[in-house]
């Protein structure tokens, strides 16, 4: 049975044709344009509790990637971050959206970071980018430490992976999602009831091995991604949960010294890796800030610690 969010946000929602496929997405409010990217294994519906407050704002588009949520979920299907970049821009061009600000959180990050590699390579693409806020993800492959689930289901070969995705039932899927939220921020029921719903729907949970190997793909990317990082023109901040053991405190120590002119947001010391659900007002509250620094873009570096 569906929960009354869960039915809210499937009404919100409109398809998009891409090639022979369809991708859900949400485009609402007024406002600035504002692009939020998702992360995996879920879907964009990670965003619900904070729209109302979003769209307050900004006109907010979210979508389903290929492959997860309540997007299609092709069987053989090579999933790439060109490919989510290529949506991106079908879906932009589609709403005729010709520059958007981006809010990523997770795989998410490292979608924005292949839009701002493809903006550095070609400045006349469709749809601009006027500003990136990263939410914590894998931005530094030397610094991120995914779960051992995530090593076993993505760096074994295609068959093993296949057959342990197989095996690996809900009750592990999310003891291995609650790890990375705070000890003190632990999720709802109803937030895993719907979320296990959007893994499964059309039985989405069999490919999601193939999309989880795309952590470790990232590793071709890094190089042309940090570059395009410290040379890009694009405003850019990391709001980021300390405690998450994947990408917390330390992947944002890391950003503060690679990054020019870095402006990162420490929230409170126990929200981990979903701040924005951890810590709603905090998290809102940061990425306002950012904004403000945005309307009148300076090249201030600070770490600024939000909600203590």
């Amino acid at each position: 049975m569906f929960s009354p969010a869960l039915t809210s946000w499937l009404n919100k929602g409109r398809y998009l044709r891409y090639g022979p496929h369809q991708i859900f997405y949400i485009d609402e409010g007024e406002g600035e344009p504002l692009l939020i990217l998702h992360g995996y294994p879920y879907s964009s519906l990670e965003w619900q509790s904070l729209l109302p407050s979003l769209t307050s704002y900004y006109r907010v588009i979210a979508f389903d990637y290929l492959g997860m949520g309540f997007s299609d979920k092709p069987r053989r299907h090579r999933f790439t971050y060109e490919e989510y970049a290529a949506i991106v821009q079908e879906l932009l061009q589609t709403l005729q959206i010709s520059s958007v600000h981006v809010l990523a959180h997770d795989l998410g990050v490292s979608v924005a970071q292949e839009l701002i590699a493809q903006q550095q390579s070609n400045p006349h693409a469709y749809s601009s980018i006027n500003s990136v806020a990263f939410v914590n993800g894998g931005l530094f492959m030397h610094q991120y430490k995914p779960r051992f689930i995530q090593r076993l289901l993505s760096q074994s070969p295609s068959w093993l992976g296949y057959i342990v995705n197989k095996a690996i039932g809900r009750r592990l899927i999310e003891k291995t999602i609650c790890k990375l939220f705070g000890h003190q921020t632990q999720p709802g029921k109803s937030f895993l009831n719907d979320q296990w719903y959007a893994l499964t729907f059309k039985k989405g949970k069999s490919i999601s091995y193939r999309i989880g190997r795309l952590v470790f793909d990232k590793y071709n990317y890094q190089q042309r991604w940090i570059g395009a990082m410290q040379d890009t023109d694009i405003p850019l901040c990391f709001i980021n949960g300390p405690a998450d053991p994947n990408s917390g405190r330390a992947m944002a120590e890391l950003y503060a010294r690679l990054i020019p002119h870095p402006k990162v947001y420490l929230l409170p010391d126990h929200i981990g890796h979903w701040p924005h659900i951890e810590d709603p007002a905090a998290f809102l509250n940061a990425y306002l800030h950012f904004r403000n620094y945005v309307s009148g873009y300076s090249t201030t570096s600070f770490i600024k610690s939000i909600g203590r």
